[in-house]
């Protein structure tokens, strides 16, 4: 029996639940900061890859996560210009103002990751040779550093990818 009504609605918010305890694990445990990270970051990502690529990652999120990637979304004005990390992580910095402070690089870094974590490979390969390379760059070195967060019990926990040790919440 659905907990909702629809087993659409459970999937989609147990998957995003799981995507927004994975971005707390790195920036802290405060889901409304998560969610905003996490759509503040997609946002400017949709808006710096062309109409066709931002539609086709956008149908790989999941049903939630896919409203909020499309919120505001205005086709007509992409793809708009990224010249670098650094204006990405600026433009980000810009628009999580309204919340606790989170260091925009962290904040990008760890959506990266969870994206390459669930995205297909294929996808996630196409949608960052759309970008800067420096900006890709720092997509590839995100997805092979951050490990997914534990299991539960060990919340605040992490391993680094290919050291095995541990360390607090904060991955980078």
């Amino acid at each position: 029996m659905s907990a909702n009504g629809l087993e659409v609605f459970d999937k989609t918010l147990q998957t995003t639940h799981i995507w927004l305890d994975e971005v707390m694990a790195a920036i802290g445990p405060d889901r409304k900061v998560a969610w905003k990270v996490l759509s503040t970051v997609l946002h400017k990502l949709r808006d710096r890859v062309p109409v066709e690529l931002a539609a086709h990652l956008g149908s790989q999120l999941p049903l939630l996560v896919r409203g909020v990637y499309y919120d505001q979304f205005q086709p007509a004005r992409q793809p708009t210009a990224c010249r670098s990390y650094d204006e990405f992580c600026a433009e980000v910095a810009e628009w999580l103002q309204d919340t606790r402070p989170v260091d925009p690089q962290l904040a990008v870094r760890t959506v990266f990751a969870v994206l390459s974590r669930h995205i297909p490979e294929g996808q996630i390969s196409k949608v960052q040779d759309a970008l800067p390379r420096d900006l890709r760059e720092a997509w590839r070195s995100a997805a092979e550093f951050v490990q997914p967060p534990p299991a539960q019990g060990q919340a605040g926990r992490y391993t680094a990818a290919g050291t095995g040790a541990e360390g607090e919440a904060r991955p980078f």
